[in-house]
């Protein structure tokens, strides 16, 4: 699952469209998820074109547990990988090993995103978000979570123009 949605205010234009390289982040997160997992969804607000189908999130709420949760729910698979559009450095080792290790959730050191997502977080999740708790690290501690060492240079973030062109 990809997540798009984020409103990008530091970056100050849609992130999913800058470019590295060859490609924008969007189409090099998406073809990781293309040659890691059986099924990809994106979701987001559909608020730019991208080469793909967006699942609208199907709330006004710029969080990314609103992507997770429609996610979830659209999902074939018990389990989902969850990427951010902003991380172009991860690997399909690094999405089968949060996959692997997934018991409700499994997620690197660092926090929530990338991860894994089992259904059963669902519920969770759902309730989390009704309630207007929007932060996903917060709700980890309702879950039954495993922690998955990954090499941080894999994490990476992009938030500024200055970190695309950094790598």
């Amino acid at each position: 699952m990809l997540l798009v949605g984020g409103a990008s205010t530091r970056f100050g234009s849609p992130k999913a469209l800058a470019r590295v390289g060859d490609e924008t982040l969007a189409d090099r997160a998406w073809r990781l998820l293309g040659e890691s997992c059986e099924e990809r969804i994106a979701v987001g607000k559909n608020e730019f074109e991208l080469p793909f189908a967006v699942l609208d999130d199907g709330t006004e709420v710029r969080a990314p547990i609103a992507g997770l949760v429609a996610g979830l729910r659209a999902a074939v698979h018990d389990v989902a990988v969850v990427i951010p559009v902003d991380t172009p450095n991860l690997t399909a080792a690094a999405l089968h090993a949060l996959a692997d290790a997934c018991l409700d959730a499994a997620v690197p050191p660092s926090g929530p995103l990338p991860g894994a997502y089992r259904r059963s977080a669902l519920p969770v999740l759902e309730a989390a978000l009704v309630e207007g708790r929007l932060k996903l690290r917060d709700v980890l501690s309702e879950l039954d979570v495993s922690i998955v060492a990954l090499d941080e240079r894999l994490l990476v973030n992009v938030n500024t123009p200055g970190d695309v062109q950094r790598l």
